[in-house]
């Protein structure tokens, strides 16, 4: 647990933010609220003690203030297209590790493209995706290999029960249009594709009890990025039940609601992960409840791990990568419920 350290929480007035903060606090860490809207800083840090601190990715020197003194950051302001760059420089400038909850794949990309070579020569910790899109696939995709060094093929499905888009991810899905343009990617023998065409209406036997659902093939999320930087699988697809992509399509689909008092909503979630090889298939499952709440525990367990050593490389690196992934899962509990359970079988 925490030791009392100061983690900076960039962008921590959001939907999601304010569940980081509220996990930091009850580990024990002391967070250090931090973005640009300073009248939602202040009504975030009144009552809890907390040393709210304006910045903005246009103010370095705002930034450097905002992580001085601090054990690490952890961003969670979108769109990462335009914050990820920024509070990442002012972390190698601090010397601290840096971890986000960025699902914006062309943001990701940009991270892994632009800073894998500087955090390696810096030894420096950074960690982009490490949310519920990107980091909980990641991890699921690394445990089901176990001891295989490669695969064929990695497929991951999403099951949400709905999905409500916070402010945020709508900001986040329109910077990513508009740099894809009428594009969508999909990733293929190892190789990114630029495809024009709708992506295919499948089904997707979910365990029960979710049991088949209709899903859109090769809707690619953070995963397809973070899955390919450190497992040598050339195939990697993501698939969402329909039901989500409606509602995240639809431009009146409201924000999340809290069902209870910790500000969780009712949605529900099961990510169903196989991974082929030849003749053989291994599967893990994960399942819970509110997709933006879960990023919380999942962040800051991986901080929690980074500042007390628990990782396998340094560098910039994806979940699976980083840290031992059926550890880290099970340590999610009781946040998600989980079922590692390999399963071959013979083609």
């Amino acid at each position: 647990m925490g030791s009392g350290q100061l983690v900076t929480v960039f962008g921590a007035y959001g939907h999601t933010g304010r569940f980081v903060v509220a996990e930091l606090a009850a580990r024990g860490w002391v967070p250090v609220p931090s973005g640009r809207d300073a009248p939602a800083l202040e009504e975030l840090a009144d009552g809890q003690g907390l040393d709210a601190r304006v910045a903005s990715v246009e103010d370095a020197a705002s930034l450097d203030r905002a992580l001085a003194g601090t054990a690490a950051v952890i961003n969670c302001a979108g769109p990462f297209a335009s914050t990820a760059g920024p509070v990442i420089e002012a972390a190698l400038r601090a010397g601290i590790p840096y971890l986000d909850v960025a699902a914006e794949l062309e943001a990701n990309l940009d991270t892994f493209a632009h800073y894998s070579e500087r955090a390696r020569q810096a030894g420096a910790v950074i960690i982009p995706a490490m949310a519920f899109f990107g980091g909980l696939g990641d991890l699921l995709a690394t445990a089901a290999m176990g001891d295989w060094t490669e695969a064929d093929e990695a497929h991951i499905a999403y099951g949400l029960s709905s999905w409500h888009p916070t402010t945020g991810t709508r900001l986040s899905g329109a910077v990513s249009r508009r740099r894809r343009g009428a594009n969508r990617l999909r990733y293929r023998g190892g190789q990114w594709e630029h495809l024009a065409d709708a992506p295919p209406t499948l089904e997707w036997d979910f365990p029960e009890p979710m049991g088949p659902r209709a899903v859109i093939g090769e809707f690619t999320m953070a995963d397809v990025v973070t899955v390919p930087q450190h497992l040598s699988i050339p195939d990697v697809t993501t698939y969402m039940t329909t039901e989500a992509v409606r509602d995240i399509a639809a431009p009146h689909t409201p924000a999340p609601i809290a069902a209870e008092d910790s500000g969780r909503s009712d949605q529900t979630f099961l990510v169903d992960v196989l991974v082929r090889s030849g003749g053989s298939e291994r599967r893990a499952t994960a399942s819970g409840q509110d997709i933006y709440a879960v990023t919380a525990p999942l962040v800051t367990e991986a901080l929690e791990r980074v500042l007390t050593g628990r990782v396998k490389t340094r560098g910039l690196a994806s979940a699976g990568e980083i840290f031992d992934a059926s550890d880290f899962l099970h340590a999610l509990a009781p946040h998600v419920a989980l079922d590692l359970h390999p399963r071959k079988r013979t083609a």
